[in-house]
C-alpha cells in the first residue's frame, strides 16, 4: 500500500492505472481529500480527482463517510483478489454517525445504501453524498423532517460497488419513481448526473478551491445544511406530481 495527499494522484496515476489493468490488488490510502482542507488553498484541494479515478476501469474507490464506514470499506479491501481500491479520507475532524438514530454502516458493503429515511417507502426527495458531506446532510435531513418533507439521504461511499449490485437492490436505495434529487459532493460534479438525472440538483464544486478556515470555505461554496435542505425542497416542489 502507498499513502499521499488526494490532489497528489496526478503524480501518482501511472503506478494506479497499471494496477488496475494488471489486475493487483494495491491499497492507495489518500487522505486530505476536499476542500476542508482550508488554508492550504487550492494548490492542496482535490477538485477533479474523484471523478478521473472513478475513470478508471477496475478501480474501486471508497470515500467513506465516519470511522465506522472506515472498518466497513476495509473489510472490502482485504476481500479484493483482483482489484486495487483507493481510500479516500478527509483532514478535518468528522463526527461519528449516531448509528442508533440512523442506519446501521454495514450497508456500505453494498456501495450505498439509506442512512436516513424510511427504507421502504417512497422518499419525497433523495439526497446523495459521500464522506465528509454526508454528516452536513443529516443535519439537512433534520431540517426537512422539521418541515414535514419525507427526505431520505443515501450515503455513496463506493459507485463501483453499488454498480455491482442487482438491479433490484439498486432501485431500491434510488427508486426510478422519485425523481426529485440532490447529489453532494466537495468535487467536480461530473458523473453524478448518472444518479441524480439531467434534471436533478448537484451541489458540487464547479471551480477550484480557496484558501481560508473551513467553515468559510464550505459556507461560501454551498456546503452548509441549510443550502441543501433548500435545495431538496426545490427539487421536491419541482417534482411534485
Amino acid at each position: 500500500y502507498g499513502s499521499t495527499f488526494l490532489n497528489f494522484i496526478d503524480y501518482q496515476k501511472p503506478p494506479v492505472r497499471l494496477a488496475a489493468m494488471m489486475e493487483i490488488p494495491n491499497i492507495f490510502i489518500y487522505t486530505h481529500d476536499s476542500i476542508g482542507l482550508g488554508e492550504d488553498g487550492p494548490t492542496h484541494q482535490p477538485i477533479e480527482q474523484l471523478a478521473s479515478m472513478r475513470a478508471v476501469p477496475g478501480l474501486i474507490n471508497l470515500r467513506p463517510a465516519d470511522a465506522n464506514e472506515v472498518v466497513e470499506a476495509w473489510k472490502i479491501i482485504m476481500n479484493l483478489k483482483r482489484e486495487p481500491a483507493t481510500l479516500v479520507l478527509s483532514r478535518q475532524a468528522l463526527p461519528t454517525i449516531d448509528r442508533n438514530k440512523y442506519h446501521s454502516a454495514k450497508g456500505a458493503a453494498f456501495g450505498a445504501y439509506v442512512i436516513a429515511g424510511e427504507s421502504d417507502a417512497f422518499p419525497d426527495v433523495i439526497i446523495m453524498s459521500t464522506g465528509s458531506e454526508v454528516s452536513i446532510c443529516l443535519e439537512a435531513f433534520e431540517i426537512l423532517k422539521s418541515q414535514s418533507v419525507k427526505a431520505r439521504v443515501v450515503s455513496m461511499p463506493s459507485w463501483e460497488i453499488f454498480e455491482k449490485q442487482t438491479q433490484e437492490y439498486r432501485e431500491k436505495i434510488l427508486p426510478p419513481q422519485v425523481k426529485a434529487r440532490v447529489s453532494v459532493e466537495a468535487a467536480a460534479s461530473l458523473g453524478w448526473e448518472r444518479y441524480t438525472g439531467l434534471n436533478g440538483k448537484n451541489i458540487a464544486m464547479k471551480t477550484f478551491g480557496a484558501s481560508g478556515a473551513i467553515k468559510d470555505l464550505y459556507e461560501h461554496f454551498g456546503f452548509t445544511p441549510q443550502k441543501i435542505a433548500q435545495a431538496a425542497l426545490e427539487q421536491f416542489q419541482k417534482n411534485r406530481g
